[in-house]
């Protein structure tokens, strides 16, 4: 519950830095929301051995939000779906705290190797990240970026194959 909470007021703060002071009644409204509540009570229900109540949330998020989140998937606190539409993440991806995924983001597995992401993390809409990958703390992965190798901290992930932006 304390990691839904977290989610819930991260995506506040998500807001708040765009400009926009909503309540949270308006979060727990906001496109992406349902995805995240789907997905923690799957994570809630794997982790006490209820898999037939896992696998129905999962199977809910598919067909409510169209998102696929593999239910060993695990993120810390602050795990924020805006736009679940098109998400699809790999049963064995790990993710630090702070981690938001706009719409089309896909996290996934190459040779059996997914992908371990740090702290404070943003994904733009439509971005890869594949494979056995480290996607360093503070990184910001570009809308349609495709990530093969691993991006230090605090990159700006861009591009295809996707390569750190600099100045």
């Amino acid at each position: 519950m304390h990691k839904l909470i977290a989610d819930l007021r991260r995506k506040q703060q998500i807001f708040h830095e765009d400009g926009a002071n909503v309540s949270m009644l308006r979060v727990v409204m906001a496109d992406g929301t349902c995805a995240n509540v789907l997905y923690r009570l799957m994570r809630w229900f794997a982790e006490m051995k209820l898999s037939p109540l896992a696998y129905l949330c999962y199977q809910l998020n598919k067909l409510l939000n169209g998102c696929v989140i593999g239910i060993g998937a695990d993120f810390g606190p602050g795990f924020v779906l805006m736009h679940p539409v098109g998400v699809v993440i790999n049963s064995k991806v790990r993710g630090e705290n702070n981690i938001t995924l706009e719409s089309g983001v896909v996290i996934g597995d190459e040779k059996g190797r997914s992908p371990v992401l740090g702290n404070d993390i943003f994904i733009g809409a439509g971005a890869k990240v594949i494979g056995s990958v480290h996607i360093g703390n503070k990184v910001k992965v570009g809308a349609n970026a495709v990530v093969t190798k691993s991006a230090p901290e605090s990159a700006t992930m861009l591009g295809v194959p996707a390569k750190p932006y600099s100045r």
